[in-house]
């Protein structure tokens, strides 16, 4: 029951920002859009408050009574409208229906509160094409709205979900429906597309829409198919001319001795009628490069229906057939890899007079049948009166406002195809073995893998050799709608056949996914997953936050650690397998460029990014990473450090078998990981040794030795440990993979920390007499890392000097700790800033780490400051000695290395230590 409203003076409603999540994000594997929206006054009037609401909505959208909402039935919904429930809530119902409505059916949503902000919330729900699930957004927020009282209305940002808006007018759920209908007219796939997209999705064959029409690539890299409707990737380029030249068809279809009629091709009206007499009444004109029956004239029987006819083609192309017309029904036959799958018999646009009503009338009834639309978008097509209907009409004595008697049938065509209003009627299981041969020879004759054959017959059950009748046309990308949904008879599946054709034997068109994150080490990792794969014989798609390769080659040099440098690894016709380095901005963005991989991996969880886009905690980072886990095949493998509390957590969501890596695999491995083992399940471990100790493979209950840690370049002997624990998840994702240790092994051991196969991971540079290391350490963790090593290695040098920085965006405690970690390791520390700063002042940054860096004590005299990197680098350069050590974290990775190596010192010394 409703309560009375009085003003409150609230803020009004307000969308704060919206997301697309195209694969599996944080809230739901399904792809989403989100609304982050602030109820404003509205979060004190749930919908059982609101006088009228829930009337007034259902009396808008009755489809909503059918969603079960979390009561699971019909009626769930509108039992929670009368309960009471928040207007965020709401809106993602509206969403979802208006979708469906307008053609688009979706049915997942889900709405929750933002943590720590009240009257926020993050409004999900699915959508199919982009567009139109943002329209939808907006019209639901917007329609929900129209039914708020006046103190309650008003909502700001709608442009962050569509600019358009069909409501501006004041219209409402109409003018609503229609916007979204035309829209997904215009984005939606046809009933051809959408038929095979579906069978490849049934298949668990991947699926990528590659434009806003219909080309679609099923699967992935090498083992991939595009199709357009139903021109596949196999589809012969010469084929479909020949079948576009129907005088060129003709010509090869009667040498493979099939039957066709007698024409000829004419470029005047006089010629037509000369070879119409010649041909013999009566006779058919169409364009000699038409399609959908679009100026095709038939039954031509005088030397004036000729010219009408050759008039009517010729304004569609140049040359015009004339040709013999055969008697009897149109028939399509739809040839599939040479085999017939399909056969409708299709009848030409009519009305069937009821003695009452015009003919106009009749249309309009016929045109009200729901499955008819506009051009493909249904299975049928509504009847358009045009000239031809006009003309056909005359010709029988009758016009628009004619009253035909009861019973009587009325053509409005001499075509019969779909897309002028035609019907269909399945004769698959009627046709005679003579005929689907002729129609097997025809596809073949001219080249086509998907063939629509057109074909007269007076009784598809007796061959046409005994009847007449024959080949009309040859088709390229025939329709399916005739034959998944008929007007009469059975629906064929025919998507199957041609799915099975592109994929035979029950290939899925994916290549190996092995995805890889965490909080550092992500880049080291998939480098050495990379190289073991390219051991192993395939050609890698690798994304890192340095770029893209497609094994040597690099394709872009930028940041490509989220899903849209995925996805066009995913699309490289020459991939085998894709190694994904995949950060936490992209899944928080838009969500994984993957819909499942099959082997992911989560390194660690350590505090980097915190404070950002609602990432308050080391929870909340863990959330976000574990997606990539969460999204696993079911035969895959989820990769877990099980030396981080955080990671081994995600054992209870990650995907697929679980395997662990630890550095703890001696005397010291913990009780779980040793239960696990013990299980008979998957670990790779560093056991206890000098030099980093043994990486061994634990796998159902057997213990395989690999190598020693001290082997692998990339470790400098065994000292770096967090590559010992990079080259850990490197063997287990590989060895999940099904590669052999041997060739795991092979390939560790020339993987080296050079810049060449790992830029800004852990390079050394010896030649100027002091040793160089260039490593992007940024935050913390990493810097600590780093320093470990640098403490192993402090014996062998003399002074360690150390430029450092860190990120903007990051937290002023993290800053802190950063110069914290710094002087507790260097002798010298020189602070810079990243150009941009990421929204502080200039400066700030080297403030706040020198606060971390004087607050333990550390000399102000060995402490600089230099905003720009390459000064800071080339002062961190001047400042070496003979045996020093500089170890430099830049931004700007390649130009910092060149400079490195361009460097030359002022003085050459006579003598120079030997370094290690």
């Amino acid at each position: 029951m409703g309560t009375e409203l009085t003003s409150t003076g609230g803020a009004p409603m307000r969308v704060l920002h919206s997301a697309v999540y195209r694969g599996p994000h944080l809230f739901s594997h399904t792809p989403m859009i989100r609304i982050r929206l602030d109820l404003g006054a509205l979060e004190e009037w749930p919908s059982d408050r609101l006088p009228g609401f829930t009337d007034g909505l259902v009396a808008m959208l009755p489809g909503l009574q059918e969603h079960g909402c979390s009561y699971g039935t019909p009626g769930g919904f509108i039992r929670r409208l009368r309960e009471g429930t928040w207007i965020g809530h709401v809106c993602e119902h509206v969403a979802l229906e208006l979708q469906t409505r307008a053609g688009s059916r979706v049915t997942r949503g889900k709405t929750r509160s933002v943590r720590g902000k009240p009257g926020n919330y993050n409004v999900l729900y699915a959508y199919r094409e982009e567009e139109v699930g943002l329209l939808a957004g907006r019209l639901a927020l917007q329609l929900v709205e129209s039914l708020l009282p006046a103190e309650l209305r008003g909502i700001q940002g709608l442009e962050e979900l569509h600019r358009r808006d069909p409501l501006a007018d004041g219209g409402g759920v109409g003018a609503a429906l229609e916007a979204l209908t035309r829209l997904v007219g215009r984005r939606a796939l046809g009933p051809t597309t959408r038929s095979l997209v579906q069978e490849a999705e049934r298949r668990g064959i991947p699926v990528m829409r590659m434009d806003e029409h219909s080309l679609v690539q099923l699967g992935h890299g090498k083992r991939q198919q595009r199709l357009r409707a139903s021109i596949t990737g196999r589809t012969s380029s010469i084929a479909v001319e020949i079948a576009g030249d129907k005088d060129l068809t003709k010509a090869l279809l009667a040498d493979a001795g099939l039957p066709v009629p007698r024409g000829a091709v004419v470029r005047t009206a006089e010629d037509a009628v000369w070879e119409a007499e010649r041909i013999g009444y009566p006779v058919v004109t169409k364009p000699l490069d038409g399609n959908h029956g679009r100026g095709v004239s038939l039954d031509l029987r005088t030397p004036e229906d000729v010219r009408r006819g050759f008039e009517d083609a010729a304004r569609r192309s140049r040359d015009v057939i004339v040709e013999q017309q055969f008697q009897g029904y149109d028939h399509r036959i739809l040839v599939i890899g040479g085999e017939v799958r399909a056969v409708a018999q299709r009848v030409p646009a009519h009305v069937v007079g009821d003695g009452v009503r015009t003919i106009a009338a009749l249309i309009e009834e016929v045109n009200r049948d729901p499955r008819r639309g506009s051009g493909h978008e249904n299975m049928l097509t509504r009847i358009e009166v045009d000239e031809h209907v006009l003309g056909l009409l005359a010709k029988a004595g009758m016009n628009l406002e004619s009253i035909p008697e009861k019973g009587r049938c009325v053509a409005l065509r001499d075509t019969a195809n779909l897309s002028t209003g035609g019907t269909a009627i399945d004769r698959t299981d009627d046709i005679h073995p003579d005929n689907a041969c002729i129609a097997r020879r025809a596809a073949m004759a001219v080249g086509l893998d998907v063939a629509g054959i057109d074909f007269l017959a007076p009784d598809i059950r007796r061959s046409v050799r005994e009847t007449g009748g024959g080949i009309v046309e040859v088709n390229a990308a025939p329709g399916f709608r005739m034959h998944l949904e008929p007007f009469e008879g059975w629906a064929r599946d025919i998507a199957r056949p041609v799915i099975d054709m592109l994929f035979p034997d029950g290939e899925t068109g994916r290549i190996p996914i092995l995805a890889i994150t965490g909080t550092n080490g992500k880049s080291t990792t998939t480098r050495m997953v990379a190289h073991i794969l390219r051991h192993a014989g395939m050609t890698v798609g690798m994304t890192t936050t340095s770029g893209i390769w497609i094994n040597d080659d690099k394709i872009t040099d930028a940041d490509a650690s989220g899903p849209k440098s995925a996805r066009m690894v995913l699309r490289d016709p020459s991939v085998d397998a894709a190694v994904l380095e995949t950060a936490r901005g992209g899944i928080l963005r838009e969500g994984l460029g993957f819909e499942e991989c099959d082997v992911g991996a989560v390194l660690n969880i350590q505090a980097d990014h915190l404070g950002l886009k609602e990432v308050d905690t080391l929870e909340d980072l863990a959330a976000v990473k574990s997606v990539v886990v969460e999204s696993v095949r079911r035969d895959g493998c989820s990769v877990l450090n099980a030396d981080d509390p955080l990671t081994l957590a995600m054992e209870r969501h990650a995907g697929g078998r679980i395997a662990f890596f630890s550095m703890k695999g001696g005397k010291d491995m913990p009780d779980a990981l040793r239960a696990h083992i013990d299980a008979g399940g998957l670990a790779v471990v560093s056991e206890d040794g000098v030099d980093g100790g043994d990486i061994v493979v634990h796998d159902d209950r057997r213990r395989l030795p690999l190598m020693s840690a001290a082997e692998i370049p990339a470790t400098l002997g065994g000292m770096a440990g967090f590559n010992i624990q990079n080259a850990l998840a490197a063997v287990g994702m590989t060895y999940a993979q099904g590669i052999s240790p041997p060739v795991i092994r092979a390939a560790l051991q020339n993987f080296s920390s050079s810049f060449e196969q790992s830029p800004g991971r852990l390079n050394v540079h010896d030649a100027h007499g002091f040793r160089v290391i260039l490593d992007y350490a940024h935050n913390p963790a990493g810097l600590t890392a780093l320093c470990d090593l640098v403490a192993k290695l402090r014996p062998r040098h003399g002074r360690l000097i150390g430029m450092i920085s860190t990120p903007g965006d990051r937290r002023d405690d993290d800053m802190r700790e950063m110069g914290r970690i710094a002087a507790g390791a260097f002798d010298e520390v020189v602070l810079r800033e990243r150009p941009d700063g990421r929204g502080r002042p200039s400066g700030e940054v080297m403030r706040l780490i020198a606060e971390g860096v004087l607050g333990t004590g550390f000399a102000e005299e060995h402490l600089h400051c230099v905003l720009d990197e390459h000064e800071a680098a080339e002062l961190c350069l001047r400042m070496a000695q003979p045996g020093d050590l500089v170890v430099l974290t830049p931004t700007s990775v390649e130009e910092v290395w060149a400079q490195v190596l361009a460097f030359r010192p002022v003085e050459q010394p006579a003598a120079v230590k030997e370094l290690a």
